[in-house]
């Protein structure tokens, strides 16, 4: 197994971003002692491109409860393929592979391959992400390779359309050290970094995807999205 590079690493940044998973996952690590066995189930994609790559993920706990509110027909690897997609797009242009379900079998002993585990807050591992880079592929592979046609495409994706997402508002922050927080008490206010009146931020599994103004909705707490944020402006 490789050292992480930027490139590793920025593919699986990605991928943790478009997860459906019920809580937010950063990129770490891997941990030795917490590598999944080699009969885990994983799913895995071959991007084809003047950056070519092998992506693989094993996250059948991570996203369980997202495939049991899609209902049946949706597999694994249609829940993992937008997050696999997202992951392919650091390496430039190219074409991504229908993912597939497969074991994992010695994928992470390879010494060509970053691998990377995807925690949540406690610092426990919920998924894997592992990637196998080949520069300068062939060009003619990409010309060869007949991607699926665009409309099965879309039928395919409208099976994920049920999938719940974790959608959490976001009015700012602050920074402080650890004997405030310690001393903090009912009544303590604590300034924020946004002025009285600017957008909410709205994020889905911890990557921004709109702002919007805080209204009221029946006595409860809105968001009226005013702004589309693109990939580019992400977080």
């Amino acid at each position: 197994m490789t050292t992480a590079t930027a490139t590793g690493r920025a593919a699986a940044e990605q991928l943790a971003a478009l997860l459906p998973t019920a809580v937010s996952l950063a990129v770490s690590e891997l941990d030795p002692a917490q590598t999944p066995d080699a009969a885990t189930t994983a799913v895995r994609a071959h991007f084809v491109g003047s950056t070519s790559a092998d992506l693989m993920v094993i996250a059948d706990d991570a996203i369980a409860g997202a495939l049991a509110s899609a209902g049946e027909d949706v597999s694994a690897a249609d829940a993992l393929r937008p997050a696999l997609e997202a992951a392919a797009a650091t390496l430039g242009s190219g074409v991504l592979d229908t993912a597939e379900v497969v074991s994992l079998d010695d994928f992470l002993t390879d010494p060509d391959v970053e691998a990377f585990a995807l925690v949540g807050e406690d610092g426990t591992a919920q998924a894997w992400f592992a990637i196998r880079v080949r520069v300068s592929a062939p060009r003619q592979a990409a010309v060869d390779h007949v991607p699926m046609n665009a409309a099965a495409e879309r039928s395919r994706m409208r099976l994920l359309h049920d999938v719940e997402l974790v959608l959490t508002a976001e009015i700012g922050h602050t920074r402080l050290p650890m004997r405030q927080v310690l001393d903090l008490v009912p009544g303590t206010v604590l300034e924020l970094d946004r002025a009285a009146g600017s957008p909410a931020d709205v994020m889905v599994n911890g990557r921004l995807v709109a702002r919007g103004e805080v209204v009221v909705v029946d006595e409860d707490y809105g968001i009226r999205i005013t702004e589309i944020v693109s990939t580019e402006g992400g977080q």
